[in-house]
């Protein structure tokens, strides 16, 4: 069985956060597929663009922290939404969109199909 994949292209210019990684997650997923079943991997590719101009409601610009531990006692890395956002705005919406992807073995593979411009 082959899968036909489209291409969605996605302006994220003026969007909140949230409500566009849902939008994408359910694309990469493929959810609205009509043959669309949780064990297989028939989601769409998705390609964002103006991922800069992305808004966030509320106090997240100076409260959201993302975080990374290794492992080790004291490993505990802490980066702030605000230099995060700086420094790359796609690697934020990465993050959100993987955070809503199934936690099970499709999830990286769908998450490859995620573009950027």
């Amino acid at each position: 069985m082959i899968i036909e994949r489209k291409t969605h292209t996605i302006d994220a210019a003026n969007k909140v956060l949230g409500r566009l990684a849902v939008e994408i997650a359910g694309l990469l997923h493929g959810k609205s597929k009509l043959d669309f079943r949780p064990n297989k991997d028939g989601g769409d590719v998705v390609i964002v663009k103006n991922t800069d101009k992305i808004i966030v409601t509320g106090r997240k610009m100076e409260d959201k922290m993302y975080y990374h531990y290794s492992g080790y006692p004291g490993g505990l890395k802490t980066t702030p939404y605000k230099k995060l956002f700086k420094s790359n705005p796609n690697e934020v919406l990465r993050r959100a969109v993987y955070g809503m992807l199934p936690k099970n073995r499709l999830r990286d593979i769908q998450i490859k199909r995620l573009k950027f411009e």
